[in-house]
């Protein structure tokens, strides 16, 4: 999820009273769409130029699965999914909104609009806060969440999970950055805030969950920085010691 905490809205690169109480979560297909349909390649034509060609392909059971994984967790949410598509030129998100239509008739309490990707890549930075649960294919989702990533000013701050129907792989949407290893730089929070994640969507452990998410915000309420979101009048603390402080804060 995309959160911006009041103590950072000003790291965002957007004006504080755009971005300032936001909580987006996309949930992205992971393991269909363009990136893996087939066929796909690059072929010489007789001509002596070549071609590049890959295949955009959902099957009803692919939507059905990622639609009750958005629903359920608008559930535990605000209540709230956009479902993104390009219905109007790709037949394959034609079926997907049918399909997220039809699934969202077993969620009643939840509330379903459909939106064009193109005007929601513009939404985002226009009116970020009427987004809740983000419902998209994988390429969009690829391209949508980085996009709502960053409007929190630092993508350090970024957990994520990865799911199946009954696991799932909780991480930091941030690489692994080699080049600050060992040095007491990196910021904890992405990590700590995925272990909060895994409690609340997959162990059902919402007051855990919510005593993680409560203590992250008593840390940055408390001056504490890490380099990568550090400004002038605030405390400069490396890795363990923003994991102290958090952990101070659940006690």
């Amino acid at each position: 999820p995309a959160r911006v905490y009041p103590a950072l809205a000003d790291a965002s690169s957007l004006k504080r009273e755009v971005v300032d109480g936001i909580d987006i979560m996309v949930v992205r297909e992971l393991v269909g769409g363009i990136y893996f349909g087939q066929p796909k390649g690059v072929e010489k034509l007789s001509d002596g130029t070549e071609r590049g060609f890959n295949t955009l392909v959902y099957t009803t059971p692919e939507i059905e699965r990622i639609a009750r994984v958005a629903f359920e967790t608008a559930g535990k949410r605000s209540g709230r999914v956009c479902s993104v598509d390009k219905a109007n030129v790709l037949e394959s998100t034609e079926l997907w909104r049918r399909v997220v239509t039809e699934v969202h008739k077993d969620y009643p309490d939840v509330e379903l609009v459909h939106m064009y990707v193109d005007n929601c890549a513009m939404q985002l930075v226009r009116w970020p806060r009427q987004f809740d649960v983000i419902v998209t294919t994988n390429l969009f989702g690829d391209i949508l969440s980085d996009e709502s990533a960053m409007l929190t000013g630092s993508i350090g701050m970024l957990p994520s999970a990865s799911l199946s129907a009954d696991k799932g792989m909780y991480e930091p949407v941030h690489g692994s950055a080699p080049d600050i290893a060992g040095q007491d730089k990196a910021n904890p929070i992405a990590a700590i805030l995925s272990v909060a994640m895994m409690l609340k969507y997959t162990f059902n452990e919402e007051q855990a969950a919510g005593d993680i998410e409560r203590a992250v915000v008593t840390a940055l309420d408390s001056g504490a920085r890490t380099p990568d979101i550090h400004t002038e009048g605030m405390k400069l603390v490396g890795t363990k010691e923003m994991g102290r402080i958090v952990a101070e804060a659940i006690k």
